[in-house]
């Protein structure tokens, strides 16, 4: 008992550490399952003992047998599945052939290469030299998405990294299964005839379960045949069975099937999706902590000793340095990505939970098969797992710096609400070249902003999923537009220092908009007008109109007569670049008006002045 409560309170500890210094989780997990593994056993006990065992041995231990792998699967499956929900089709319009490559071309530069790097340096047969580099193939989502989290770049590198390390997973998971049944066999003819069979089969069902189980899932819960209460650990049930179902019929291929599932459901735009998502995600947290904790525990001293030398290093740099941007690069190769977009790229690689949990599942097998070898998979992978985790936990936001993809001044913007005036504007901006993100917690709104080609997310401002959400990473400007005031300056409050720092605006309340006197420096537009001006004025003419400026004199002659129109309100100034500025109420940040300047206003149409 004593064993279970500390394995989750020091996983919830270490993810708690992970936040506060803004590192992957994975970093202090591995190192605590270390701390009360094999270094307990070997320094801090006075019987040798690990504080932690996981696996049962001489009566102590929590997992008798083989049984600690098969949580290991299913809790995969779980953090698999939930990965799949955020994955939206829209986000890879302009990146979807490098992520395609990235999980093909990549994974066989890595499979090869890790390989022979692998069999040359460690001396390993080439059937365990193959195992090492299918297990490594994987990227980690459990560890990329912290990292990302806390740099702000171009939506679409963002984009190619999270579906890589997601993606990629199931992927790796089938090599490393097709290589592990080649030396459980024995190799020769008799695999090589039942190899594509076995792929075949594969990739079969796990599309097939994937894609209908996900569809039937969403049937009976939009047609409420399950009750509201039961909805998430309804679903966590399907996930589990969609996942054994799958394996049942064809090993291994219930990776493939969650993810599929996922993806699917994630891209389904039902209702019941974000609580479902919230759920899953604390879920994924629990699952992680305690599977790096038990996974570092199940490691002996021995294990590591055996890669106590200077070839371990050499194996590391050359997977990392060489390898690694080798695929990335191949994988690029006439892409709309720059230079600097590749070499980011090719830095951020860490390995994560699939290569952990599979590498100790295999290892441990061949290792009581008594294959030569086989007792260096653990060690190796676990090396590159941690190594690559610390080395990119540490420099990625420097290295982003360096090579000049950390965006200094986010342009994106935020709009908090989606109602129509909402969806206006941001039109008006995302046709200007501007990144546009709206949100709201009314789905009908959000669905009727999609059907504009807008990127419009279901999402409860009370909560903290904004603030993780990787793909807000370049907006620097926020424009709470709702009809209720103190939801806008909540949002001000809250995501102000994240999402505003180039500019937080709110739309002013009806008791600024007659007080002269009090004209908030974050109001948006006018003075004279708030949300039911702005609704009233898009019922009457839903157009956003331009008028050529003069100078500074014309456009404050223009701005009398819009505070004096109901059927006008100025909203930006577009300059000669094509460079949108947000006008604020109380208008006192222009000062530069050139010739070709524009007034950009939501109304009647102004005549020439």
């Amino acid at each position: 008992m004593l064993e279970l409560a500390g394995i989750v309170i020091l996983g919830i500890l270490a993810q708690w550490v992970a936040w506060k210094f803004k590192i992957p989780a994975i970093l202090p997990l591995i190192l605590i399952g270390l701390l009360v593994g094999p270094i307990a056993a070997e320094f801090l006990s006075d019987d040798g003992s690990k504080w932690i065992e996981p696996i049962w041995n001489d009566h102590k231990g929590l997992f008798p047998g083989e049984s600690l792998f098969y949580f290991v699967s299913l809790a995969i499956s779980i953090i698999l599945f939930e990965g799949g929900l955020t994955l939206k089709m829209s986000e890879i319009k302009n990146v979807g052939p490098v992520i395609t490559k990235l999980i093909t071309l990549g994974s066989l530069v890595t499979f090869f290469g890790a390989a022979f790097a692998a069999r040359y340096f460690f001396n390993l047969n080439w059937e365990i030299a193959y195992l090492f580099s299918a297990l490594i193939i994987v990227t980690g989502p459990t560890v990329i998405t912290p990292i990302l989290r806390n740099i702000p770049l171009k939506k679409d590198v963002s984009a190619v990294l999270k579906w890589e390390g997601i993606l990629i997973d199931p992927i790796g998971a089938l090599v490393a299964v097709l290589v592990f049944e080649f030396i459980s066999v024995g190799g020769g003819g008799e695999f090589t005839k039942t190899a594509l069979i076995e792929f075949g089969k594969i990739v079969l069902f796990g599309f097939t379960f994937g894609f209908t189980f996900a569809y039937g899932l969403n049937f009976f819960i939009n047609k409420k045949f399950v009750p509201h209460y039961l909805i998430n650990v309804f679903s966590l049930a399907a996930v589990l069975g969609v996942f054994v179902l799958s394996d049942n019929f064809a090993h291994e291929s219930g990776l493939l099937a969650v993810v599929v599932m996922g993806m699917v459901l994630g891209n389904s735009d039902s209702g019941y999706l974000k609580e479902l998502l919230y759920f899953k995600e604390s879920l994924s947290v629990l699952l992680i902590s305690i599977l790096f904790i038990l996974l570092a525990a199940n490691i002996n001293m021995s294990d590591l000793l055996l890669i106590y030398n200077w070839n371990t290093a050499i194996l590391f740099l050359i997977v990392v340095f060489l390898i690694r941007p080798l695929g990335v690069f191949l994988s690029t190769h006439k892409s709309s990505l720059k230079l600097n977009e590749k070499l980011f790229i090719s830095w951020v690689g860490p390995r994560g939970i699939v290569a952990a949990g599979i590498a100790s599942l295999f290892g441990l097998k061949l290792a009581k098969k008594g294959i030569v070898g086989a007792e260096y998979i653990t060690p190796l992978v676990f090396m590159i797992v941690l190594g690559t985790v610390l080395l990119n936990a540490t420099t990625a936001r420097a290295f982003s710096k360096l090579v000049g993809v950390f965006l200094k001044k986010s342009e994106g913007i935020l709009i908090i609400g989606a109602s129509q005036v909402s969806q206006l504007i941001g039109n008006y901006l995302e046709n200007n070249g501007r990144h546009v993100v709206l949100i709201d917690n009314n789905e009908t709104n959000i669905s009727e902003a999609k059907a504009l080609g807008l990127e419009a997310i279901v999402a409860d401002i009370y909560s903290d999923t904004l603030l993780n959400n990787i793909e807000l990473n370049d907006v620097g400007y926020l424009m709470a537009l709702t009809g209720n005031s103190d939801i806008n300056k909540f949002a001000i409050d809250k995501f102000g220092k994240q999402f505003g720092e180039n500019g937080s605006f709110r739309l002013i309340t009806s008791q600024e908009m007659v007080d002269d006197n009090n004209n908030p420096k974050e109001g948006l537009f006018s003075h004279t007008d708030d949300f039911n001006s702005l609704s009233e004025v898009t019922r009457k003419y839903a157009n956003i109109n331009e008028i050529n400026l003069k100078d500074k004199a014309h456009y404050d002659s223009l701005i009398k007569i819009t505070n004096s129109s109901e059927d006008i309100i100025p909203l930006f100034i577009k300059d000669n670049g094509g460079t949108i500025h947000i006008i604020s109420s109380n208008n006192l940040d222009v000062d530069t008006i050139k010739k070709g300047f524009k007034l950009v206003y939501l109304g009647k149409t102004l005549e020439i002045q």
